[in-house]
């Protein structure tokens, strides 16, 4: 894969559910928990094709490794958060190793850096990475870096090639809406590296 790789370890959350159907083909979300070294759990969504889902057999607490892409969708329907983050697999198998989550991106630095810090003191730094995939298509990421990367980071201007690695986490918010409070899920990449790089050794 070009840009974009993603592998996943993780146990299976739930039921697969119908998401959507494209070029006649049909499909399904699967929720998958990932544990991270610090013991909190990621939830993260997994679209799989209908015919993946016939070649095994899923039961309660299924463990599963996906390999796949960090997909995006702009969602304009108004009802829960305008970007939706998936993971798009490629491909999909029974496991019983550790938990494990390993993004890796190669993309454009497509808004400006956000620099905040935590109730604790830490630095952090919103970014938005833009992803080609192919047929002209792009995803739009949201990733987050730490401390002196955040720093850095901050001093990076609109147009920069960057190469990151790091894993999708799930974080769940109250959002404030004229109904009341409501519980929301947003989902980003949490760096372990991200440097520039030169446009070019695009494969992963």
């Amino acid at each position: 894969m070009e840009n974009n790789a993603v592998t996943l370890c993780g146990t299976l959350a739930g039921a697969p559910v119908f998401s959507h159907e494209s070029r006649m083909l049909r499909f399904y979300r699967l929720p998958l928990e990932v544990e991270r070294l610090s013991g909190a759990v990621d939830r993260l969504n997994v679209l799989v094709r209908e015919p993946q889902l016939t070649l095994l057999e899923l039961g309660d607490r299924t463990k599963l490794r996906v390999q796949g892409e960090v997909r995006s969708f702009n969602n304009r329907s108004g009802d829960g958060a305008r970007l939706i983050v998936t993971v798009l697999a490629r491909s999909l198998e029974l496991c019983d190793g550790y938990d494990s989550n390993l993004v890796e991106l190669r993309g454009t630095l497509c808004k400006p850096p956000k620099l905040r810090c935590t109730p604790m003191g830490r630095d952090i730094c919103d970014l938005l990475l833009a992803v080609n995939r192919r047929y002209r298509r792009s995803d739009y990421l949201p990733c987050i870096c730490w401390g002196r990367m955040a720093l850095t980071a901050a001093c990076w201007e609109v147009g920069q090639k960057l190469s990151l690695t790091g894993r999708l986490q799930s974080r769940d918010y109250i959002k404030l809406t004229e109904e009341g409070p409501v519980s929301r899920t947003a989902y980003e990449i949490s760096a372990a590296s991200i440097v520039p790089w030169d446009g070019e050794n695009t494969d992963i």
